[in-house]
């Protein structure tokens, strides 16, 4: 995110040191010489982020912590001074800073305690914004990446077509919850969304709830609409299509083809209108080339291919994925839950995580059944392999 920086500082050569330095960087700085001038501003909301120095001529610096956090402000303070000593930054931090950093500055570590902050701003932005809306694309599959906002842009450009959609990634991505998001941004939003996960099903099973059977069909059989007809009108997902054996897969391309179902059992044909939305963990041009998939059904539902990255391809939008898992169990279980610390998203950022989204979800559950204050810090989750 493009950040704001008020930089609170009397001392002209660290004023004329740091502007530039930090406008390199990408950030928007501002600067004030007192400290009503730095209150004004950030009252104001100019200021994402705030560095301040000790001493000013009109006060002592922390006591502007005192009164962000008295009028609920709610923007980081990194305590920035020539006059440093280990009870001031105890003082300060008890004050609400979020870092301390003595001059002459040591450029690195002041860029990586900026970076916590916007890291900060980011997950309290997300916040509001779950709590001020709502979108039918939940959040955890959205992101600043670009990956993701290549994703989102597609996702908008073909919602609105009827074109057949493949959903490719690892487990844990969100296929699902992107695939309904399709649905709801599509003109069938409002007709039918039904999701099936292929690789529950037996085989016979798997058929009969697709297309439905006839009475008699089986022993005690009574004829039973299948989801092809349940969805009629909108949108069928079907999760972990690379499990579908080859019988099945023939009798999908018919309908694809035909667009009329024979329930199992039966003779007759019902005309269905839907939209068909795939998803695999598996690489199915792979799969086809080995003879293990249809080609022409690979082709039929390839129309469109859009691909998920794991969570260790977009890293940056952690912040944003843990502050929307806090803000839904807040909800679940009654709780105020305001963000995690800079240290827990730190930890978060730097594991691999294997099991994607869904592993960052459970994660995020996990620590705010531990953690008994506002924040959730790295001790709350605990070890993450």
């Amino acid at each position: 995110m493009n950040a704001s920086i008020l930089l609170v500082d009397d001392d002209t050569t660290t004023l004329e040191f740091l502007t530039p330095l930090l406008q390199d960087n990408g950030y928007d700085i501002r600067e004030a010489t007192t400290l009503q001038a730095a209150h004004d501003c950030v009252t104001r909301g100019e200021a994402d982020i705030v560095l301040l120095d000790v001493e000013l001529p009109d006060g002592y610096g922390p006591s502007l912590l005192e009164r962000i956090s008295k009028e609920n402000l709610r923007v980081p303070v990194i305590m920035l001074t020539g006059y440093g000593n280990i009870e001031m930054a105890v003082e300060a931090m008890k004050l609400g800073a979020q870092d301390f950093i003595q001059k002459p500055v040591d450029v690195k570590r002041l860029r990586k305690a900026i970076e916590r902050a916007v890291e900060t701003v980011a997950m309290r932005r997300e916040l509001e914004h779950l709590r001020s809306s709502r979108t039918p694309l939940e959040t955890w599959v959205m992101g600043e990446t670009a990956a993701m906002k290549k994703l989102m842009s597609d996702l908008s450009r073909i919602a609105p077509s009827n074109a057949n959609v493949l959903l490719t990634g690892e487990s844990g991505t969100g296929k699902e919850v992107l695939a309904n998001a399709l649905h709801k941004m599509s003109q069938r939003a409002n007709k039918p969304w039904i999701a099936v996960n292929c690789a529950n099903f037996s085989d016979t099973l798997l058929e009969s709830e697709l297309f439905g059977h006839e009475a008699g069909a089986f022993t005690n059989a009574k004829k039973k609409d299948g989801l092809f007809v349940t969805a009629d009108s909108g949108t069928l997902f079907l999760d972990e299509i690379s499990t579908m054996k080859p019988d099945l897969q023939s009798k999908l391309l018919r309908v694809l083809e035909d667009k009329s179902i024979r329930r199992v059992g039966g003779n007759t044909a019902t005309k269905v209108d839907v939209r068909i939305v795939a998803a695999t963990n598996r690489d199915l041009a792979e799969m086809t080339a080995a003879g293990q998939f249809r080609e022409d059904l690979y082709h039929r539902l390839n129309v469109v291919q859009l691909r998920l990255p794991p969570l260790r391809e977009r890293l940056e939008d952690i912040p944003a994925l843990v502050g929307y898992f806090i803000q839904k169990y807040n909800r679940e279980m009654g709780r105020s839950v305001q963000g995690a610390t800079p240290a827990a998203i730190h930890l978060l950022k730097s594991y691999h995580w294997p099991g994607n989204i869904r592993q960052l979800r459970n994660a995020v559950e996990r620590a705010m059944l531990f953690a008994d204050g506002d924040m959730l810090d790295e001790g709350h989750f605990g070890p993450l392999g």
